[in-house]
């Protein structure tokens, strides 16, 4: 197989943008994710159906559509409506984030649900509020058990992030495959993408490893 390195030096710098938008965007949508899926969590588990219905259902639509199809009406249907026009990052943004707050959501769940019931007694006991309880007494502890569940989310969230491709945002698979259509090349551009979506995710993992131990 005629491997050409030439061309991978060629884009390597227009490459290394991308992956820092990559990264950008990935935390990005992580952060914002992480916020909105505390509120969707929030709202499914309380008892007024005004809430938990309407969490519910974007838990259920978020989570049983493809990413691919989010993006696509983030990116022409809801941004040029809020936005004013189309703008692909903001568009990455804000469909990986909506998706993201979805799994968020169960992660919160599930971590919350985790923890004694007698623990949330206990803070009543004491005369908080249920604000309160919840955020002195049961987030901290849940958060500890939520770290692995949030590191595999941030690393799908990576790798999820090469279909923001499609709507010309300039990352990693952007700049692949404008190497590949300019040189009609395929293995030099998507084994370079491969590699680097490698080792962000690997030192990404070693990175979450770390915490989860100090946690």
């Amino acid at each position: 197989m005629d491997f050409r390195f030439d061309i991978i030096i060629d884009y390597l710098p227009l490459i290394l943008r991308g992956a820092l938008y990559t990264i950008g965007i990935s935390l990005g949508s992580i952060l914002l994710g992480s916020i909105l899926g505390l509120v969707i969590s929030l709202g499914k588990m309380s008892r007024p159906w005004y809430f938990r219905w309407p969490a519910s259902i974007y838990i259920n639509f978020f989570r049983g559509t493809p990413l691919l199809v989010q993006i696509f009406l983030v990116h022409f249907c809801v941004v040029p409506i809020l936005w004013g026009k189309s703008d692909p990052l903001v568009a990455a943004v804000a469909a990986l984030s909506l998706n993201a707050a979805a799994y968020t959501a169960e992660i919160y769940r599930a971590g919350i649900m985790s923890i004694d019931r007698g623990q949330t007694e206990a803070a009543y006991s004491l005369g908080m509020t249920h604000a309160q309880a919840m955020r002195l007494v049961i987030l901290p502890q849940a958060i500890r058990r939520m770290v692995p569940a949030f590191g595999n989310e941030f690393i799908t969230l990576v790798k999820d992030s090469s279909l923001v491709a499609v709507i010309a945002a300039p990352e990693i698979m952007y700049w692949s495959k404008a190497m590949s259509a300019q040189y009609y090349r395929v293995w030099e551009p998507y084994l370079t993408a491969a590699l680097i979506y490698f080792i962000l995710t690997y030192l990404l993992g070693k990175l979450l490893s770390y915490m989860e131990r100090k946690v």
